[in-house]
């Protein structure tokens, strides 16, 4: 599966780089203090009115989403494909910018903040269909490479690397290169991967989209001790309805609006 051009598509070039440093146009610090008031109320993802355009107007992606999102809560987002659950999730991200409206994440209004990349690696991990994983890397190289300006000793870094390997129940595999793991491996990587500097949220777009009924629930598995052991909130894409059910709760969408209920329901 190639992966796709566009950032606001799931799995492209632009988000795999950012899983390791983001654009470099990114300023030099990490700017705008959490609000006090979305901190009061325990929010980790807080989306007001936020619309998204696209192709000079051509496509509207996003059309006045609002979305509150709790601190260790679990969330999944479903629709049908187009409805712009995917381009909500990479806003969150900072991957994309909206045309208007506000995002914030662990109380930071994301327009405020001048070193996106910077935000990428501390505040959020990224999971996608396409773990992006490098081929020429082994799984412990793979997690790694998330931390590369972390203060942590080089040594420190690999120790942590093992350490989520492990979590994921890859202890044994930290040497072997993409190639030499199952899709379900493979994903479990990039889950230790997005973890590796203990971000408070974890968003996940698709990613049980390639793996067999089994991987699916050793992945929700390793949700549920996420949550468990580390508090971390976590915001999920799913076509997947089952996969929906072992959330939270279920946000629903649909011609780039958040709806009551899924079509047919």
């Amino acid at each position: 599966m190639s992966d796709a051009p566009h950032i606001h598509r799931t799995g492209g070039p632009a988000a795999a780089s950012a899983l390791a440093d983001g654009p470099p146009n990114d300023g030099p610090s990490l700017a705008g203090a959490p609000d006090n008031d979305q901190a009061a109320a325990g929010l980790a993802v807080e989306v007001r009115d936020v619309v998204k355009v696209y192709a000079d107007g051509g496509i509207r992606a996003l059309d006045g989403v609002d979305l509150e999102v709790r601190r260790s809560e679990f969330v999944a987002i479903t629709g049908p494909s187009g409805c712009g659950k995917s381009t909500l999730l990479h806003l969150m991200a900072a991957l994309d910018r909206p045309t208007s409206g506000t995002v914030k994440v662990n109380g930071r209004d994301l327009r405020e903040i001048r070193n996106l990349s910077q935000f990428r690696r501390e505040e959020v991990g990224l999971v996608f269909q396409l773990h992006n994983l490098l081929p020429q890397l082994s799984a412990v190289e793979n997690v790694e490479i998330a931390m590369p300006w972390s203060p942590r000793h080089s040594r420190s870094r690999a120790e942590r690397a093992r350490q989520l390997l492990a979590e994921m129940q890859l202890a044994g595999a930290e040497r072997r290169q993409p190639s030499q793991l199952s899709g379900g491996e493979r994903q479990r990587v990039a889950i230790a991967r997005a973890l590796a500097n203990e971000p408070g949220v974890l968003l996940a777009d698709e990613p049980t989209g390639s793996l067999d009924s089994a991987s699916v629930d050793r992945f929700l598995q390793m949700l549920g001790r996420l949550r468990e052991d580390h508090s971390t909130t976590i915001v999920l894409v799913t076509h997947d309805m089952a996969v929906a059910a072992a959330a939270d709760r279920t946000v629903h969408m649909r011609d780039g609006r958040v709806v009551d209920a899924p079509p047919g329901a």
